[in-house]
């Protein structure tokens, strides 16, 4: 995505995307203090010695598992429907999850998605050792391109700082790039700033459905991006405040690339929007059309959501560049509420009709696929 103004984070980010592994920690007690036995590292999803399934590969940073880091057991999980259970700890690593890997689930031992996190800070900006630099796709932390992949409560994060480059425009750095159709995320995190979470397909004639219930997204710009046919429900997306930045925008919550022969683009229904930042320094979205495809027509829904007062509520949506106006692009909403939602200048805001949000639900969008969560 084009960079933004330079912005800057407090000294303590990187520990707040790993905030919550206190609790797998173990607690300094006085001598003598009599204890309970630790709980099982993969709580009830069984350990290597009894597995959840012949295809069940356990992950723990200290070695208790079969594995100690994610990407090696993606790796050994050749073929598809291979389960990953994550021991709570911080994978401080990049993985990749070949098309070859269909069907593969991801569960976080302990439920709390705060507990189980896979982080990294490559940005776009960044050198690699063998020259040249990761470009924004290259930044992402865990890239997924296989179909039917599923994660519950795991937190996906980019803990890379603006001030890691100072003066390097190439601050995109993406938590999750995910191309695979059938993707699903239940209870999940994505942390990062500008391009958090890439919600993309694997090229511009495909469609890749993907769901995301009951996750946490944060960043500042641009930060839930790309072509994908992906529905938000029941999410919280939160919007970071830039102190370098003086006046609005501090960014934008959704940049969509729907390419144009796709009829849905994003869609968010039941969620909300929250900020750190001053009222109004937030758009809701701006389209991106990338040069890799100057046709793409841009489509968000948000529907049944409450809109903090982050959001600038005069003009909640921007142009990307102005040969791309947003009043050209697919952009309404519907029946949202919050402070964020005021319509101050109704033309700036479009809604839908009775009858086009009849049929903008989250099972029109995804069609003959019904997401299940892994496990209750």
């Amino acid at each position: 995505m084009p960079a933004h103004p330079t912005g800057a984070e407090g000294p303590g980010r990187r520990a707040l995307i790993t905030a919550g592994l206190g609790a797998a920690a173990a607690l300094a007690l006085p001598a003598g203090t009599a204890t309970a036995a630790p709980p099982a590292p993969f709580g009830r999803f069984g350990s290597p010695s009894g597995r959840l399934t012949e295809r069940t590969l356990y992950v723990h940073p200290g070695g208790l598992g079969d594995h100690a880091t994610v990407q090696a057991a993606v790796t050994a999980a050749a073929g598809t429907g291979w389960t990953l259970v994550l021991a709570a700890g911080t994978y401080r690593e990049t993985v990749a999850v070949s098309p070859a890997r269909a069907d593969m689930t991801w569960i976080g031992a302990t439920g709390d998605p705060r507990d189980v996190v896979v982080v990294y800070a490559n940005a776009a900006g960044t050198p690699r050792p063998e020259g040249g630099t990761y470009g924004t796709t290259g930044s992402a932390t865990t890239t997924v391109q296989a179909d039917g992949f599923t994660a519950q409560g795991v937190t996906f994060a980019n803990d890379f700082l603006r001030t890691d480059l100072p003066g390097n425009p190439g601050t995109q750095a993406v938590a999750l790039k995910v191309q695979g159709d059938r993707s699903a995320f239940f209870h999940c995190r994505f942390l990062g700033h500008q391009d958090t979470l890439y919600a993309d397909s694997m090229s511009l004639a495909a469609v890749a459905r993907q769901y995301f219930a009951h996750c946490h997204v944060e960043g500042d710009v641009d930060f839930v991006f790309g072509r994908a046919r992906a529905v938000f429900e029941h999410c919280h997306f939160r919007t970071l405040l830039r102190p370098d930045l003086a006046s609005a925008p501090h960014g934008f919550v959704f940049a969509p690339s729907t390419a144009r022969a796709n009829a849905s683009g994003f869609l968010a229904a039941r969620c909300r929007v929250t900020s750190v930042a001053p009222d109004g320094f937030y758009k809701l979205a701006r389209p991106w059309v990338p040069g890799s495809d100057t046709t793409a027509w841009p489509s968000l829904v948000v529907r049944d959501s409450v809109l903090g007062p982050g959001i600038d509520t005069a003009a909640p949506y921007a142009n990307m560049r102005d040969v791309y106006p947003w009043q050209a692009q697919r952009f309404a909403e519907y029946r949202n509420t919050g402070p964020g939602s005021v319509t101050t200048v109704p033309e700036n805001r479009p809604q839908l009709t009775a009858a086009e949000a009849a049929s903008t639900t989250p099972a029109g969008y995804l069609g003959d696929w019904t997401p299940r969560r892994p496990c209750a």
